[in-house]
């Protein structure tokens, strides 16, 4: 399998994350709101770095395959995301870690990136299972997820305990490789991407 694949359609471009794009993340991550619900704050460029070797790391073990996702309308990257908790043996991944500029929120480019990921997971990787998951609190999130036709299957309660010190309570969505071609049609079939 291709750790490093590069996938694109026609309003974003995901590459593989790098060190060298600590700079052009810093200036979007350096943004606080991003980090109010989610599991890690990123408060330095510090913080950024080891973001960056951890997903490395990650990809090195093949248990993720990060990217910097860059809008094709603006010809810039804007933000980051992954699969992660990969098993090749069990057929399923989880997108995740994803971030991206407040100023693109509702812009629909979460919508062609999840797109893109999704349609290599089913149709490249040939995975039984992608999965999302999210912090309870987090509405922004669990809208976007469900806007993409994934079955919430449940909260975890007191599932896990943020940088911050906060003890989250985790939704559970998932979409199945049967369920793809209906929602690909469904979902992003009235979308050019």
């Amino acid at each position: 399998m291709d750790f490093q694949p590069v996938l694109e359609n026609k309003r974003v471009l995901l590459q593989p994350l790098q060190e060298g794009h600590l700079e052009d993340l810093w200036s979007i991550a350096a943004d606080a709101s991003l980090w109010t619900v989610q599991l890690n704050k990123v408060e330095s460029k510090a913080d950024l770095e080891k973001y960056i070797q951890k997903a490395l790391k990650e990809r090195a073990a093949q248990e993720a395959v990060p990217f910097v996702i860059i809008d094709k309308k603006e010809n810039r990257i804007v933000g980051s995301t992954r699969y992660m908790g990969l098993s090749l043996q069990h057929k399923r991944t989880e997108i995740g870690s994803t971030w991206i500029s407040p100023s693109l929120h509702g812009s629909g480019l979460n919508k062609a990136m999840k797109h893109a990921m999704l349609q290599h997971a089913f149709e490249v990787m040939e995975l039984n299972r992608v999965e999302f998951k999210t912090d309870e609190l987090n509405t922004q999130s669990r809208n976007a997820i469900l806007s993409l036709g994934c079955t919430q299957e449940g909260i975890f309660r007191r599932h896990m305990i943020t940088s911050a010190g906060r003890v989250r309570n985790t939704v559970y969505f998932s979409m199945l490789k049967e369920e793809w071609p209906e929602i690909k049609q469904r979902i992003f079939g009235k979308y050019d991407f």
